[in-house]
């Protein structure tokens, strides 16, 4: 990623120009206020705010950053809008290619931050409002690339038209066809060569080689002459610039012995040796590691294809009491739609009519398929079983649960993990770098050795074994290729960030309520103070009828069969309970916290309380304030069983050396017992929800923490640790303060984040030892003579081959919840 310098909008302007959008500004004191913010920023000559259109203009010189700007508008309390783009691009080959549209994006007015995505050959830039999307396009083709914005409801679409979609079809048929034409024309160059080890010389005679390998090199290398102009128009270099300067040296020598052979006739070949084959053959070598590393690389986004292929094209809608097949984007919030079995649905919706079974496994991971009856939600994408299904369609398009799942899959793989910062450093000296050994390997044969015709030979051979590709293919590759296994398996993984973070974590944290257990609390028992029990659960119900909060559920589910009144003046008290009028009655309902800060003696169910609680119920108590005191009226202990899949998860994270903790806002009694049964390491209980973020700091005097949950009192929690994983069952709030959901509820799938993590961290490594590996090796003996050009073009084709063939090792990886749960004691 970059934060660009404020770039000038005419080049011979000085001071140079920005402008932006900025928000919130409602009067002339307002436009004050935001000129002296800006015009205290170091190299800001000028700023001029317009109040109608809402805009800012300023003249700065070129060390200002975007960023300072927008921390200045920030700091005066205004908002500046801002934008994201996404771009299709095409021509890059390697890393510099990468870092040299990065450069170009940044250089935009109003570009806030750019990242440049080599594996799906795509850039996402974040701007300042107001940038036009044609700037972009256009300074990406101006750094000799191709730009197209994608187009379709996704922003994923020009990955996936490079990926699967057909408009990469004709391109991926002209390049299988220029493979295939320049190996037909290079094989009569290169079999004569393999015939010499046996005695026999099937050398073709000069002029057939010219013809032979002049199209390979001039027409099926084109590719790489255009991306060298483009790369030494912007005064950088790429892996395309060597692959042109190696061959046309080895091609010139060779035209140039053909034509005047007595000029550098060598002793040892007669009327001077051809070079044809070498450099027909590296040409046609690199072309096959092009075509091999698209094909693999078409497989690393596989998962976001199978994700894109769920969608249906038509649904069939009941309007007016008529059936229709619409398109889909046709289907609108409210229709109803019908679904026949074994047909995909296709819209998130509410079940109205029948009963089914949904195979959800390509969704959420689920193996196995999800029962469905009237009242149940349904999600786009999945199948419908057995039976016949009437549903009401509650979202389409962009906010349907399938694209934003495809969204944020897409969003990781197109970020970059902080180990590719390094990357592009190195990336952006290599080409210079190797051109200058080349040189140096030139004149060193040529000058000492006195033979020029090695001393070309062993040049080519260095400009020809470097492969930059290989550099800018390790890190994307494997982050797409993780994040896609960990779709598949109902791991949303959001940033390459939260990926590589995940692997070096020491503690995982979760909530209790709906995250270890089944979130689905009983009554378990209620006692009255003066024994009328009846009594005492009605007015609980009425107090509770009107919140969404699982004990208030369980409550009003044991009250309903013999009804209850009306309650008023309800008001929450977070973290303690509630409080309300009930038939004229001031009542509190709550926890032991709120009991003690009202002055409620609750002696007389004191002991029973203890008792229930160390049994491992959650106990709530319910108290009349009147003109006198605030008096006990009973207790109600609730009890929520622990998910089936709990201690299967605790033991995995045991497994892989992690420490366990619980924070929950139950009684200690209550988080205990649960803690005691799954084998928790570490409880917090009676935690306020506004506290539980500053138990997770205190966790992390043991390491990097994680934290589990599912609720709205959660998200300050989740976006307090490491890394936030949200289960998929939680709240929206929860989802979006997590840097990893869960499609399922199953806390098992915690373990297999951090596995599907260090795993794909690992190849990281792997794929950048690799990467470097060919060149650390290769230039060194490029360079001392003893690798053949054509043996250096096999190599350097083969680097990127190898790295993302690695990748693909990550396809393999199995989430250990898919294994059938062991016997539990």
């Amino acid at each position: 990623m970059s934060a660009p310098a404020i770039p000038a909008n005419d080049p011979s302007a000085n001071p140079r120009t920005v402008r932006f959008d900025v928000l919130g500004m409602s009067c002339a004191s307002c436009v004050g206020r935001v000129e002296k913010a800006l015009a205290k920023v170091p190299g800001v000559e000028a700023a001029s705010v317009n109040l109608a259109t809402e805009s800012v203009e300023i003249r700065a010189g070129d060390e200002v950053a975007a960023t300072a700007l927008i921390d200045a508008v920030r700091a005066a309390g205004y908002r500046v809008a801002e934008d994201s783009v996404d771009l299709a691009i095409e021509g890059m080959t390697c890393a510099s290619c990468a870092g040299r549209v990065e450069k170009a994006l940044a250089a935009v007015p109003g570009v806030l931050e750019v990242t440049v995505n080599l594996a799906t050959e795509r850039a996402t830039v974040r701007t300042a409002g107001g940038t036009d999307p044609a700037a972009l396009v256009a300074a990406v083709t101006q750094a000799g690339y191709a730009a197209t914005l994608p187009q379709g409801e996704s922003t994923g679409d020009a990955a996936t038209s490079e990926s699967g979609g057909t408009a990469a079809n004709p391109r991926r048929s002209r390049e299988l066809r220029h493979l295939v034409i320049a190996i037909v024309l290079s094989a009569p160059l290169m079999l004569p060569m393999l015939a010499m080890p046996f005695g026999r010389d099937w050398m073709l005679p000069g002029w057939w080689q010219f013809a032979l390998a002049t199209p390979v090199q001039f027409w099926l290398g084109a590719r790489f002459y255009r991306a060298s102009w483009g790369a030494l128009k912007a005064r950088t270099g790429n892996m395309d610039l060597l692959v042109a300067l190696g061959t046309s040296a080895g091609y010139g020598l060779s035209v140039f012995h053909l034509i005047a052979p007595h000029l550098l006739a060598d002793a040892g070949h007669g009327d001077g040796h051809l070079y044809f084959e070498a450099s027909a053959v590296v040409i046609t070598l690199v072309l096959l590691g092009k075509w091999l590393e698209a094909r693999a690389k078409r497989q690393t986004t596989e998962a976001i294809r199978a994700l894109q292929a769920l969608r249906p094209a038509t649904a069939r809608v009941l309007r007016d009491g008529v059936e229709r097949q619409l398109p889909l984007a046709e289907v609108v919030v409210g229709d109803e739609v019908r679904v026949l079995p074994g047909e995909r649905i296709p819209v998130d919706a509410e079940v109205i009519e029948g009963r089914s079974h949904a195979d959800e496994s390509l969704i959420t991971g689920e193996s196995l398929p999800v029962a469905k009856q009237p009242g149940d939600r349904v999600t786009g994408g999945a199948v419908n079983g057995e039976g016949r299904l009437r549903l009401r369609t509650l979202a389409v398009g962009a906010e349907t649960a399938l694209a934003r799942i495809i969204r944020l899959v897409e969003d990781a793989q197109a970020k970059k993990a902080p180990i590719q910062r390094m990357v592009d450093k190195v990336s952006a000296v290599f080409v210079p770098v190797v051109v200058g050994v080349a040189v140096l390997t030139l004149l060193g044969w040529g000058l000492l050795g006195g033979d020029w015709n090695v001393a070309i030979l062993n040049a080519v051979a260095v400009l020809v074994i470097a492969c930059p590709c290989a550099l800018g293919l390790a890190t994307p590759t494997a982050i797409m290729a993780g994040t896609g296994v960990a779709a598949r398996a109902g791991i949303l993984i959001k940033d390459a960030e939260v990926l590589e973070t995940a692997r070096s974590l020491q503690v995982i944290a979760f909530d209790k309520t709906g995250t270890l257990t089944e979130g689905r609390p009983t009554l378990a028992e209620h006692v009255a103070v003066d024994g009328d029990h009846a009594a005492l659960l009605r007015l609980a119900g009425a107090l509770q009828s009107g919140s969404e909060h699982p004990l208030a559920n369980a409550v009003v589910e044991a009250a309903r069969p013999a009804g209850f009144p009306q309650a008023t003046r309800v008001r929450a008290l977070a973290g303690r309970g509630l409080e309300g009028d009930v038939e004229g009655r001031d009542l509190l309902l709550g926890s032991s916290r709120l009991m003690q800060e009202s002055g409620v003696d609750v002696g007389a169910l004191q002991a029973r309380g203890d008792e229930l609680a160390a049994q491992g119920h959650s106990v709530s108590w319910l108290a009349e304030r009147t003109a006198d005191a605030v008096r006990l009226l009973g207790l109600l202990a609730f009890r929520d069983e622990p998910r089936p899949q709990a201690r299967a998860a605790i033991d995995t994270l045991h497994r892989l050396g992690l420490r366990t903790a619980m924070i929950s806002g139950d009684n200690r009694g209550a988080a205990q017992a649960v803690a005691d049964a799954l084998g928790i390491d570490d409880v917090r209980a009676n935690v306020l929800p506004g506290d539980k973020a500053e138990a997770v700091l205190e966790l992390r005097s043991h390491g990097p923490v994680a934290m589990v949950g599912d609720g709205i009192n959660d998200a300050p929690a989740l976006s307090a640790a490491d890394v936030g994983i949200a289960m998929g069952g939680g709240s929206d709030v929860a989802m979006h303060a997590a840097g990893i959901t869960l499609m399922r509820s199953d806390p098992r799938l915690v373990a297999d984040a951090i596995a599907v993590s260090r795993r794909t961290s690992a190849k990281i490594r792997q794929n950048l030892f690799w990467a470097f590996i060919y060149n650390v090796v290769g230039i060194p003996l490029a360079a001392a003579g003893l690798l053949d050009p054509v043996v250096a073009g096999a190599a350097m084709a083969f680097s990127s081959v190898s790295v993302v063939g690695n990748t693909l090792l990550l396809r393999r990886w199995k989430p250990r919840s898919a294994v059938a749960l062991p016997e539990q004691d």
